[in-house]
């Protein structure tokens, strides 16, 4: 892994490979290692550039206000770091709200995006106030009793009573998440606006990934827009989670993607 600055605050990241560059955006309480299970079977074929968003994993988590357009600016800064002019950007969750905010802002530095368990809805009221519940909490008793009690329900149910290993290395990547980089993000997302539009007005070819049996981001909502150039992939069997519940599948249907533009 290697670091630079982004803001002038310390990130962490991954490149890796050679080739088409494909950003790939982890979710919340998640960090680049919720793609090492994936880089490893795309970096032959590609350029993975795999980055921990702002105040997750070992990058920094500055005082707020975070907002999901600050962490797509980011995402451009480290484009532009790298000296990669083109990207094919993807994003996990609330990487995928990321990658939705990057394609409104900077859509010339895209080949195409996708987004992967997420949805370009907004919340609803309820929604927003489980937001602000999670903020408070974190706050109050750090990451990890938040990230013991919610991993499981990110996994199709089987899968997290028989994932035990994948379920737990979940949990230990969430448990390094810093308290006001959770907060921050969780509010980030509670502000977030209605981006469907992004989609349908979007010339881009547009992968979107949902899991059959994912509770958060289900198949009606991740699939909520589209244009005339969306791919649309269920992964039969999965929760929120398939980079570790399907990595092979998964990791397939992205090169699949990629290669056809």
């Amino acid at each position: 892994m290697e670091r630079l600055a982004i803001e002038g605050l310390p990130i962490r990241y991954a490149d890796r490979g050679e080739g088409t560059a494909v950003v790939l955006l982890h979710g919340f309480v998640g960090s680049a290692d919720y793609w090492e299970r994936i880089v490893p079977l795309l970096e032959g074929h590609f350029r993975c550039i795999v980055p921990d968003l702002l105040g997750h994993g070992e990058s920094e988590a500055p005082p707020g206000p975070y907002t999901i357009e600050r962490m797509a600016d980011g995402v451009a800064e480290l484009l532009d770091a790298l000296g990669i002019e083109q990207a094919v950007l993807l994003g996990h969750s609330m990487g995928g709200y990321t990658a939705l905010s990057f394609a409104e802002r900077y859509p010339n530095r895209l080949s195409a995006f996708g987004l992967i368990h997420s949805m370009p809805l907004p919340d609803d009221a309820a929604g927003k106030e489980k937001r602000d519940a999670v903020a408070e909490r974190v706050l109050r008793e750090g990451v990890r009793p938040f990230v013991e009690q919610s991993a499981p329900n990110w996994f199709a149910p089987d899968n997290a009573k028989r994932m035990r290993a994948e379920l737990a290395r979940v949990q230990e990547i969430g448990f390094a998440t810093k308290p006001e980089g959770a907060a921050g993000a969780a509010l980030a997302m509670r502000d977030r606006p209605d981006r469907g539009q992004v989609i349908r007005d979007s010339e881009l070819p547009v992968l979107l990934i949902a899991g059959s049996e994912d509770g958060i981001a289900p198949p009606e909502k991740a699939f909520a827009a589209e244009n005339s150039r969306t791919v649309k992939r269920t992964i039969e069997g999965a929760g929120h989670m398939s980079l570790f519940e399907a990595p092979q599948e998964l990791a397939r249907q992205i090169a699949s993607f990629v290669e056809s533009l």
